[in-house]
């Protein structure tokens, strides 16, 4: 079964809440491990084991490291064996298809596919327990002896589907202790609720205009759909990821926990490498630290540097999705980065109208890689945006008219809410406590509505 239900998270949490606060101190981790599996369960209880066996695997490699930190060879290999059990699991249940497809196509053979379910939250876990493992093997972080304390960490249910992705130093001293304050409690609703509106209001409504152009081909939408369309999709992955990751964020300040932030407004950047210090900066915070560095970095000259972006930026596309348009989509970035640091970002720097109308162009055609795994599709999306036709498939109708009739005041709202003026409106807003509390009841009864009428509110980054 796959876990789609955000109205099922919405059941789940107070109940947790309800039994986390009543656990004593000492049992607090417990409870909230046990909390985490019953709900990763509910959602893919056949996977359950894969979990198990990550965390144990993980658990004991990194005591091995402790244990013989001054034998070289065998702290060495305890960490590989951590590494490569953590990302074999990864490979094989997301890439092992991908592999076979690429070599019948290859060598013109006939390799039946294993049709492996992809398990919830598989790409968020993996590079949580290898964070913990290598930061023990690095002596960053202390050894965590209690196994439930340890799988507490891998599987907490706010951040374990969808991220943010949260490395074992980031709450390695709130695993051990940890204060729930009013104050905290007070904002972790507040975010959740705004995460809630984010993805259910915004993101889910402005996502349908995407789903109508799909439903009804490429082959048939004018330029100006084209561009209106992946406008749409822009803005539903970016409201619906970045709500998931406020929502968990405030969900882990309920449970006493402070997870890091996931989104910048990065849809107000000015150059690419400003947009990926913005946008899933957990990710990008990731690879930088444990692939990027550990290359070499920027130290070892420029030919070097741009093979380590190379390396870095095909994995974090390959990361995305077992497809090649997602390897694509990570060089297409990549041969962007390297033109920017050849000197082009100075250029943007000193030119604000550009660097806007550069961004514009350069995200949106992103996106379109993104989103259309089908090559030929792809293609002949691309050939909409850029050779300009006002004719749809009847010969004579400006489709985007209609298109916009429908769906201009969503896009709208969805477009000043990526803007500094959102963040300006609401810090004066919550100078007046009674209206911010207004506010807030008015996006949980409009968002528990929406849920409550729709049957189906998946988030996209479930399935990477």
């Amino acid at each position: 079964m796959v876990f789609s239900s955000l109205l099922f998270i919405f059941r789940f949490l107070p109940i947790t809440l309800i039994i986390y606060y009543l656990a004593p101190k000492k049992l607090k981790n417990l409870a909230l491990f046990i909390a985490s599996l019953v709900f990763y369960s509910w959602g893919e209880v056949r996977y359950f084991p894969v979990m198990v066996v990550l965390i144990l695997v993980n658990y004991i490699t990194a005591i091995l490291i402790e244990k013989y930190r001054k034998n070289y060879l065998i702290r060495r290999t305890m960490l590989f064996i951590g590494i490569f059990v953590s990302l074999g699991m990864l490979f094989v249940f997301k890439y092992s298809d991908f592999l076979i497809n690429n070599f019948n196509s290859l060598f013109g053979i006939d390799i039946p596919h294993i049709n492996l379910t992809l398990p919830l939250g598989i790409s968020f876990y993996t590079f949580q327990t290898m964070s913990y493992t290598i930061d023990v093997y690095r002596g960053k972080v202390k050894l965590q002896k209690n196994i439930i304390s340890l799988g507490t960490y891998v599987v907490m249910f706010p951040q374990l589907i969808a991220g943010p992705i949260v490395r074992y130093s980031d709450v390695s001293k709130e695993l051990e202790s940890r204060t729930i304050t009013l104050e905290n409690l007070e904002s972790g609703i507040e975010d959740f609720i705004l995460g809630l509106g984010r993805k259910v209001l915004i993101a889910n409504n402005v996502g349908q205009l995407w789903s109508e152009i799909e439903k009804i081909g490429v082959g048939t939408i004018s330029t100006g759909l084209a561009w209106l369309g992946i406008l749409a999709f822009s803005l539903q992955i970016y409201f619906d990821f970045s709500g998931y990751s406020q929502m968990a964020i405030g969900m882990g300040k309920m449970l006493g926990f402070n997870f890091p932030k996931n989104f910048d407004n990065p849809y107000q950047s000015r150059s690419v490498t400003e947009f990926w210090r913005r946008w899933h900066m957990t990710l990008s915070s990731w690879f930088r630290e444990y692939l990027y560095f550990p290359l070499g970095g920027s130290r070892l000259g420029n030919r070097r540097t741009i093979i380590n972006l190379f390396i870095v930026w095909s994995l974090t596309g390959l990361w995305h999705g077992a497809s090649w348009n997602f390897v694509f989509w990570g060089i297409y970035f990549f041969v962007l980065l390297v033109i920017e640091k050849s000197g082009f970002i100075n250029f943007l720097n000193k030119h604000r109208i550009i660097s806007y109308i550069y961004m514009f162009i350069v995200i949106l055609v992103g996106w379109a890689l993104f989103s259309i795994t089908d090559f030929s599709l792809l293609g002949e999306f691309l050939k909409r945006m850029f050779i300009p036709t006002m004719l749809n498939s009847t010969g004579f109708t400006v489709d985007i008219v209609y298109y916009l009739r429908n769906y201009a005041v969503i896009l709208a709202i969805g477009f000043i809410l990526t803007t500094p003026l959102t963040t300006f409106a609401y810090t004066k807003l919550s100078e007046k406590k009674a209206l911010k509390s207004i506010f807030l009841l008015l996006i949980l009864f409009l968002s528990v509505a929406y849920l409550v009428d729709s049957t189906f509110n998946p988030f996209l980054y479930f399935r990477f």
